[in-house]
């Protein structure tokens, strides 16, 4: 344990040290994300593929490079090979770590910053605050949610309704049934009660607070679960403009942040949800 002078000063800086970590963090998932994840082709060009797929039998052939992947038309049925499964399930998990982190920023700085004033006051013992096990539950929440969302992935190419090579639907009634579900969830109960939790992190922490860095772990799990409770409707949507379409990553990273942060937020995912529903309508019957 460092003595107490240098104790002191790590505490100072710990905010500083939390706040250049996410930033960094962030930082390198985004950059991940744009130069298309180990997936053979940088963001940008798949979401100009997903926005004119016209052009997609243009670009087929430096498709076939792709590490794992077979473009052959007989790979959909097919299992993919577990570099494959592997490569997916990182994918959408720095994805998750892109578009979450900056709206569960604010918890996790004032997490660090509870656990600062618990040592203040002497109700904890004189340890840095444990922030990176608490982030680090948060994130292994939403590794649960990528593994089930490539499982889910897979299952909708095998039944050839989501393009191997856009990774977006091809369906309109996938299309229509997902945005209705999703404006639908937005109007739920479960909803708004996942949210609240979201939208109240003092609540929150005081409400599950635990000690030490077990405790931390706990708690960033619990917390994620709530935000993966709040979120996954809308993280399903990408099945319908792309998975790697950078327009729909960016707008949902910013709804989330919305609903999150906004004083206004409730009110802008019900708005939002009555409007997915709508369009949702519209796509099947267009």
């Amino acid at each position: 344990m460092p003595d107490a002078p240098s104790f002191e000063r790590l505490l100072k800086r710990d905010r500083a040290i939390t706040i250049a970590g996410l930033l960094t963090l962030c930082a390198l998932a985004w950059l991940h994300v744009l130069t298309g994840a180990g997936l053979g082709m940088s963001a940008r060009e798949m979401t100009t593929l997903s926005l004119f797929p016209h052009q997609a039998a243009a670009v087929q052939a430096s498709v076939q490079s792709m590490p794992g992947m077979d473009m052959a038309p007989a790979a959909a049925t097919s299992a993919w090979s577990p570099e494959t499964s592997a490569l997916m399930v990182a994918m959408w998990w720095v994805m998750m770590v892109a578009m979450m982190s900056p709206s569960a920023a604010p918890t996790i700085l004032l997490y660090a910053r509870v656990h600062r004033h618990a040592i203040a006051q002497g109700q904890v013992e004189k340890r840095l605050a444990p922030t990176g096990a608490f982030a680090a539950g948060y994130l292994l929440a939403w590794l649960g949610f990528s593994i089930a969302a490539t499982a889910l992935h897979w299952a909708l190419e095998r039944a050839g309704l989501v393009s191997e090579m856009l990774m977006g639907s091809q369906s309109r009634w996938l299309s229509g049934g997902v945005l209705i579900a999703a404006g639908l969830y937005q109007l739920s109960p479960l909803k708004q009660t996942c949210l609240a939790h979201c939208r109240a992190p003092a609540v929150f922490l005081s409400t599950h607070w635990r000690p030490h860095a077990s405790g931390a772990l706990r708690l960033g799990v619990t917390h994620g679960a709530y935000c993966v409770g709040c979120c996954w409707m809308l993280m399903a949507l990408l099945f319908v403009g792309g998975v790697m379409n950078l327009a729909w990553i960016a707008a949902l990273a910013v709804l989330v942040l919305a609903e999150k942060l906004f004083p206004a937020g409730r009110w802008i995912g019900i708005a939002c949800g009555a409007a997915l529903v709508g369009w949702g309508v519209a796509t099947l019957l267009v």
